[in-house]
């Protein structure tokens, strides 16, 4: 993979002295490196969205339809690539890389779709003589950043759902996964995408975000990421009127009811939390279980966890790989810690893996304490809490005690429970019997500190688009 900028149209080094490593997480050694983006690239990343942005908006809906979709066909051609380039800079396994892939060409499909159902609405008037139309109109260039757990899914949503609409784009994927990222440029420039109606950069994060965040020239910003980072996102952009979409972090509860199947849901919930090791905004992460079938659920999680084969992404016998990042690691281990240091039981894992790459044992702590850290800080990480509880009320408020509200599940065979859990748990999305949180089709954003607006879609198509009401009279 030749690492490199990607600016109307042609991939480039950044102009930077400063080079930035991607590391391979499976070794801890190094894939490749690229020169950083100045201020002057990510300044002509902006001029080549905003030049390219009035004919692209001009360009009809179902012309842009059709690229998208060629866009799709490229990804689903080269997934072998793409998801071999996943499993190297992430360390998911290939397997679930691959998954990955043909999620991130639906996304792509759904937005080309969409693209064609942009209708606007006539309002009937007062008076003879008098038209009232609203249109929907592309709000403009939009600013984008995407973190590192999802490389190939959170870019192309962006992507997509911004072209569908007609804006132009400059995003700022992760440096650490920036080959997954250049793969869906490349895929959009041979499909015939325009130059400079998408546009990637690379570089220092806070000083990327401060240029694009200030700029007059973009309109939008849509940022995937850390809640911390996301609210200051979010106050660059209010300073300079743009609208912001945040999808930011959770700590996902699940309640497992007395009269749910404890053995089948905690084998699944097993194979959900550990996917991608943990590193999913929407990875279930506290577990409350009703006291009749706790020791039951717990018995079953345990061993299931037990048994994860951890290990090289490209062993098809591996369901998990390693964490991301040192820090990730570090993190991590912290939590543990402090769980140790208050009493708590770790039922299973806390530990490091090996002495090569950044593997970290499944990991359960029993009856976690409201007051340790795990149960507080969203752990992102191979880390399940569980706990039982007496009544659903118990378990409901523990659900909305965290400022988090993005994911949650519950699971119950009771039609009265699922009600009540549908419309008590506080969360953007809420999964009775099932563990899918998202999809290209269905509205994605979170509730409280875990974000403004909804991606995915048509709610996610809307983000993209300004509301123009024209009233017209006939003139005397």
């Amino acid at each position: 993979m030749q690492y490199s900028q990607f600016i109307a149209g042609t991939f480039r080094q950044g102009a930077g002295a400063e080079r930035f490593a991607v590391i391979n997480p499976s070794t801890g050694q190094p894939l490749g490196d690229y020169a950083c983006a100045t201020p002057e690239d990510v300044q002509a990343a902006i001029d080549a969205a905003a030049k390219a942005l009035r004919p692209w908006s001009r360009t009809p809906a179902y012309e842009r339809s059709t690229l998208l979709r060629h866009v799709a066909v490229l990804m689903r051609e080269r997934g072998d690539a793409i998801a071999a380039q996943i499993a190297s800079e992430l360390g998911k396994p290939l397997g679930e890389a691959q998954k990955e892939v043909v999620t991130a060409a639906e996304m792509f499909e759904w937005a080309a779709e969409e693209a064609r159902r942009i209708y606007g609405r006539t309002i009937p008037p007062r008076g003879a003589g008098i038209t009232q139309t609203v249109a929907l109109e592309p709000i403009g260039v939009v600013a984008a950043f995407a973190g590192w757990n999802a490389p190939a899914i959170t870019p192309s949503r962006k992507i997509s759902g911004a072209l569908a609409a007609g804006c132009t784009i400059v995003i700022k994927p992760s440096e650490e996964t920036a080959g997954v990222a250049l793969h869906i440029a490349k895929a959009v420039q041979d499909a015939g995408v325009p130059d400079g109606v998408v546009n990637m950069v690379f570089g220092e994060p806070g000083a990327i975000a401060d240029q694009l965040c200030a700029s007059p020239q973009v309109h939008m910003v849509t940022f995937t990421g850390a809640t911390s980072v996301g609210k200051q996102i979010g106050a660059k952009a209010a300073l300079t009127m743009k609208r912001a979409t945040l999808e930011l972090g959770g700590h996902a509860p699940v309640i497992v009811c007395d009269d749910a199947d404890a053995d089948r849901v905690a084998r699944a919930a097993v194979a959900t939390k550990y996917r991608n090791a943990g590193q999913v905004c929407t990875s279930p992460t506290r577990f409350l279980v009703q006291a009749g079938v706790f020791d039951a659920f717990l018995e079953s999680f345990v061993q299931a966890a037990q048994t994860l084969k951890v290990g090289d992404p490209f062993d098809a016998a591996t369901q998990m790989g390693p964490l991301k990042n040192q820090r990730r690691l570090h993190s991590i281990d912290r939590l543990v810690q402090d769980a140790r240091e208050r009493g708590l039981t770790i039922a299973t894992g806390g530990e490091h893996i090996g002495t090569e790459g950044f593997y970290y044992r499944p990991t359960v702590i029993l009856r976690s304490s409201l007051d340790c850290d795990a149960a507080n800080i969203e752990p992102f990480g191979p880390v399940a809490l569980i706990s039982p509880f007496g009544e659903l009320s118990e378990a409901i408020a523990e659900a909305n005690r965290l400022p988090f509200g993005l994911a949650s599940y519950a699971f119950t065979n009771d039609v009265q429970r699922a009600h009540r859990l549908a419309g008590e748990i506080d969360s953007g999305v809420v999964c009775i019997n099932e563990w899918q949180a998202s999809l290209p089709e269905t509205p994605f954003g979170g509730h409280k500190d875990s974000g403004l607006g909804s991606e995915g879609g048509v709610e996610g198509l809307m983000e993209f688009l300004r509301v123009k009401c024209v009233r017209q009279g006939v003139q005397a």
